[in-house]
């Protein structure tokens, strides 16, 4: 990792400058939660989709601090049973963005730009934030953590993303191993796309705190994890959403605990 992409790492793994406001997506008929920032026009918005049985508080963490960066975040809290309809929960997800761009948030002086928007999510949020973007030309990118193939198939949704796309496996998860679920659908990748791991992650090591979830799924909290996929992911959104071009250094580098495993760049065609 060079010297660049160390600070850089070290920046945006720790909270931006911002002070965070939190807000429920309930007042508006979604239940679900918001982060925003104290204040700020034309922002940048990304909706997060919650993993299998889990609630949207666990990744309050990661919201906070996408929020201290200028970022608003939210994440709807439906679709958590034992059998969750992944169509339906993609759908939610685009609504949580018509939430975003359509509401003025914090008494009116927060506003979302609509042609900043992007999707996250983990496990299978992830497969289905992958199927909301295909059908949704407003994305501009899409971040996955341990992602889940869903039905329909993210696999084949992938192949009608084109914005650009991050998907971030573990290297220890047992519940969405990356050679099945990941790697393919960054492979599928119809845009350019970077795969990478995050060394001794398990499945829920993005999550904030213990769930009883956890007596069925491998894996548990990790700090470490947590700081890595909150600088990796910040700085892909503020790359592609917020245009903040100084950060880029840290997804074309390979840093300590998560390299790049495989990427596709954009094509550059040269004039005539």
């Amino acid at each position: 990792m060079s010297s660049t992409a160390r600070d850089l790492f070290a920046e945006l793994s720790g909270p931006g400058p911002h002070r965070v406001l939190r807000g429920e997506l309930a007042l508006v008929g979604l239940p679900g939660v918001v982060h925003t920032p104290e204040s700020g026009l034309g922002l940048p918005a990304v909706v997060f989709g919650h993993g299998w049985l889990q609630p949207s508080t666990q990744y309050r963490g990661l919201l906070r601090h996408l929020a201290s960066w200028g970022i608003v975040a939210a994440s709807p809290d439906t679709q958590r049973g034992p059998l969750p309809s992944h169509r339906l929960y993609a759908a939610d997800l685009r609504t949580a963005l018509d939430t975003c761009v359509g509401v003025r948030l914090g008494d009116g002086v927060i506003s979302v730009d609509p042609g900043k928007l992007g999707l996250a999510g983990h496990s299978t949020g992830g497969g289905a934030a992958v199927l909301a973007a295909a059908d949704d030309p407003r994305v501009r990118a899409v971040a996955t953590i341990a992602p889940a193939e869903v039905r329909p198939s993210a696999v084949d949704a992938a192949a009608n993303c084109a914005m650009p796309g991050l998907h971030i496996a573990g290297g220890r998860d047992l519940i969405a191993p990356a050679a099945a679920h990941a790697a393919v659908i960054a492979q599928a990748w119809a845009g350019p796309v970077t795969l990478r791991s995050v060394a001794k992650a398990t499945h829920l090591g993005i999550t904030d705190n213990r769930h009883w979830s956890q007596l069925l799924l491998d894996g548990k909290p990790e700090r470490a994890t947590r700081r890595t996929v909150n600088a990796i992911v910040t700085a892909f959104f503020l790359v592609h959403l917020a245009g903040a071009t100084k950060y880029r250094a840290l997804l074309d580098q390979s840093v300590r605990r998560c390299p790049i495993d495989f990427e596709r760049r954009p094509v550059v065609r040269s004039g005539r």
